[in-house]
Parts: C-alpha cells; sequence; structure tokens
C-alpha cells in the first residue's frame, strides 16, 4: 500500500482548518516547530502565516521564510512524500500568485498548481470554472459580491481562467489555463494530471464534496507516481486530501470542553457585512455585554489615546464578567477611510495590538474565548496567546474551528477558542456558537 503524502498548509489566516480536526495549527515557522507538524501523527498539519493581513512585499518574504525553514525540517525529517497547500480565502481575497510564486520557487519543481476555491461548508462552488458564491439560495459569482470591491484584494472575473489572467497581470493567460470540469472530475483526471508539467496552472470546480474527494483520489495516485502538485485553495479540498474520520465530539457537545462550566468572553474585529449582523443577533442573547472599541479614537496617533481606550475597554470587560455576564468586545462598525492601501493595512496591524491587549487582560479564568473574524483570529492565537502550537478539535459550526490551547499555558491553560471566519455562518451564526458554549451553566 502506498504511503499518503504529509499535507502541508500554509494557511494566510487560522481558519482554513475550517474542515478538519485532530491536528497542529503552528503559529511559528521556525525549524523545530516545523519538525512539530512533520512528526505529528495526523496526515495534515497548519503553518499559520497570516499573510493576508501583510503587503505584498511582506507576504513574499514569510513566504520564503516559512518554504526555506520547511526545506530543511523536511530533511531533518526525512520526508519524502508531501503536498504542499497555500490555503486562502474561498472568495478569491489575498495574494496570488505572490505566495505559489515564492512557494515555487523554493520548494519547486511542480508541475502544476491547481486552484481549487470550493467552500461547500460557506456556499462556496466552482461551475464550469466560474465561482460562486450561494447567497438566500442563490448561486452569485463572486466578482459581483462585496468581497470582489475589497480595498485591497478586489478583482473583476469570477470566471477562474480570467481571474489568474487578471491577478498574474498576462503572465498566464486565460486560454492556457487547464480546465477541470464536473464532468472530467467525475469521469476520473488521473491521465490528464500525469501530462501535466512545467507548473501548469489549472482551476478545479467542485459542487459538493464528492467532487472533490474524487479529485483528490486522482490527486494522490498521480503524486504516488512521481508528479508533483501545488494548490491555491479554500478549505473544502483539504478534508478530501486529509479523507480524516468525523470528529470525536459533535457540535453540539463541544460545551465539555469549556473550563469548569464558566464564563466565557467573545473578540469581534471582523468589518464584514455578515459579521455585523451575527454580531446584533449576538447581542440579543441573554447573558451577554456589548463593549465597543471606538477606535476611530486611535487615528489621533497617540499612545495615550491607546492607553486610555484599553483601560476603559478592560474595566468594563470586568464589570460585565463579575456581575455574570459574556462581555463582547467589538470595533466599531464605521467603515473608515484612508488614503491608500498601506495606511489602510497599519492601521489594522494598530487595532489589532489594541485587541490583542485586551485578549491579554481577560479575566484569568474565563470558561472560553470566540474570535470572530480571520486575521483577528490568527492575532489572538500567535500575539494575545502567544502560542506556538494549538490543537485543533473540530467544528463547532459549520466553517468554524475549535481549538485548545496546551495545559501549560502561563495565562489561559486548556482554553478552548472558536475561530470564526468573518464571511461564514448564517445571521445567527455567532448566537449559536455562543449558546452551544453556554449550555452547561
Amino acid at each position: 500500500m502506498t504511503t499518503k503524502p504529509k499535507i502541508i498548509v500554509l494557511d494566510d489566516d487560522p481558519t482554513g482548518s475550517q474542515t478538519v480536526h485532530g491536528c497542529l495549527l503552528l503559529t511559528r515557522w521556525d525549524v523545530n516547530t516545523l519538525r512539530l507538524g512533520l512528526a505529528d501523527e495526523s496526515p495534515i498539519f497548519f503553518v499559520l502565516t497570516n499573510t493576508r493581513a501583510l503587503t505584498p512585499e511582506e507576504a513574499a518574504k514569510v513566504t520564503r521564510e516559512a518554504c526555506r525553514n520547511l526545506k530543511e525540517a523536511i530533511t531533518q525529517s526525512n520526508i519524502h512524500d508531501f503536498l504542499i497547500v497555500s490555503r486562502s480565502d474561498s472568495t478569491l481575497r489575498g495574494h496570488y500568485p505572490v505566495e505559489t510564486d515564492v512557494i515555487a520557487e523554493e520548494l519547486g519543481s511542480f508541475d502544476a498548481h491547481f486552484l481549487v476555491p470550493a467552500f461547500f461548508e460557506g456556499g462556496r462552488v466552482t461551475r464550469d470554472s466560474v465561482h460562486y458564491l450561494i447567497i438566500d439560495g442563490v448561486p452569485t459569482p463572486v466578482h459581483e459580491t462585496e468581497f470582489a470591491r475589497d480595498s485591497v484584494f478586489g478583482y473583476h472575473h469570477s470566471y477562474l481562467p480570467d481571474y489568474v489572467e487578471e491577478k498574474t497581470k498576462g503572465r498566464i493567460p486565460a486560454n492556457k489555463v487547464e480546465r477541470f470540469l464536473l464532468t472530467d472530475i467525475r469521469a476520473g483526471s488521473l491521465e490528464r494530471l500525469m501530462n501535466l508539467s512545467g507548473n501548469r496552472c489549472g482551476v478545479v470546480d467542485g459542487e459538493n464534496q464528492a467532487d472533490l474527494n474524487r479529485f483528490a483520489e486522482d490527486i494522490l495516485a498521480a503524486a504516488s507516481q512521481g508528479k508533483r502538485f501545488l494548490f491555491r485553495s479554500a478549505a473544502s479540498i483539504l478534508t478530501a486530501l486529509a479523507a480524516l474520520p468525523p470528529q470525536p465530539v459533535a457540535a453540539e457537545d463541544m460545551a465539555q470542553y469549556v473550563r469548569e462550566g464558566k464564563l466565557g468572553a467573545v473578540i469581534v474585529g471582523s468589518h464584514v457585512k455578515k459579521t455585523t449582523q451575527q454580531l446584533e443577533q449576538l447581542l440579543k442573547e441573554p447573558g451577554t455585554v456589548g463593549i465597543e472599541v471606538e477606535i476611530e479614537r486611535l487615528l489621533d496617533d497617540s499612545v495615550t489615546a491607546l492607553g486610555s481606550l484599553l483601560n476603559e475597554t478592560l474595566e468594563k470587560v470586568h464589570a460585565a464578567y463579575n456581575s455574570g455576564k459574556t462581555p463582547v468586545v467589538y470595533t466599531s462598525r464605521k467603515e473608515l477611510t484612508f488614503k491608500d492601501v498601506q495606511t489602510r493595512l497599519l492601521f489594522g496591524e494598530d487595532v489589532s495590538a489594541l485587541l490583542m491587549d485586551i485578549v491579554q487582560g481577560l479575566p484569568a479564568n474565563i470558561g472560553f474565548l470566540i474570535s470572530k473574524g480571520g486575521i483577528t483570529s490568527n492575532d489572538v492565537l500567535s500575539t494575545g496567546l502567544a502560542l506556538t502550537s494549538a490543537w485543533l478539535l473540530g467544528q463547532i459550526l459549520p466553517g468554524c474551528s475549535m481549538v485548545r490551547t496546551p495545559e501549560n499555558h502561563p495565562q489561559f491553560p486548556n482554553l478552548p477558542v472558536v475561530l470564526f471566519p468573518g464571511n461564514v455562518g448564517d445571521a445567527d451564526g455567532l448566537a449559536t456558537v455562543y449558546r452551544r458554549l453556554s449550555q452547561h451553566r
């Protein structure tokens, strides 16, 4: 029997583990930490590079560093079979082709790289090479959604070959992109995969998990015969490649992970419309108290503004918690405008630093923590909780991972933390997670 390759996922925020469980999420990528992931029994592990929060230049630098260390760790660990996945957003926002180019330079040569943005739990499907987001039951081409108007990662095409041509600035013309359509995938693609070479770009359809499971079988068969592939994908192809059994504790029963059945805390950073709707529903739940962080005060650019905002917020958090309520800390919902992308990203870093100071100041005996937003969640793990690695327990809601801090964590040992992407779940999603974790009280 062929041994399955190790699946190494470079994740541009920590929500790409949203369809798997029982594996490690690494927030550092030094050689020794990477060796932890390679030595773990799970077929898959994640390296949380958080590059979506960075400029293209910084994203390239981080990816290059991670790849060089990975090469060394793979050699030291004597690993021969592995697949590299550059996991990114299912609505096509991220540093493509920056990251896949760097990975190919450092870990190549690849026969092909595949764009597989389908994410079924989040209502993202690809048909005839067009990527759709299902909104209220209606498949909507993603270029018609708010995500395509993202001020950093905007784009104009849902037809993936055109998206590739747009993002590579014509280096990969649309007519040179290999299209793997539903009929191809369902009939079997092995022979075609074996004929790919020279890091050919392919785009992959998927209407349901069975489609990607079938494609993954052919990918693994081709890999076992020496073909080398790279993926730029959302989460659903990872489910197919890892082929894990069901998670040990069902989503509805995850309150058993809550520390001593205690109250929790919620941190909301994401600004997308869906998050705002979910926040409004959560604040209607009995036992919650909304605490708004007026981030526009940070525009003063003064240390005093930061300090007073932090102190005021933490006072409110502790007062709410001590009175038997769950504090819900959220950034002002008002959309601020900036003169350029760089300024926006830098302001985002200031906001994140403030939120992480708030995380570090939370009551030490909270029972759980819910983090809303991809970049916010990454910062909670790597900065707020200062973790090197976290163990993935599974999903508490489709597309929402729950991890646990190590038992030797100096401040929050064995704390369950929900990583809730900004654009996942229905309007009641955040309230549902809160209710599930509060049911033992």
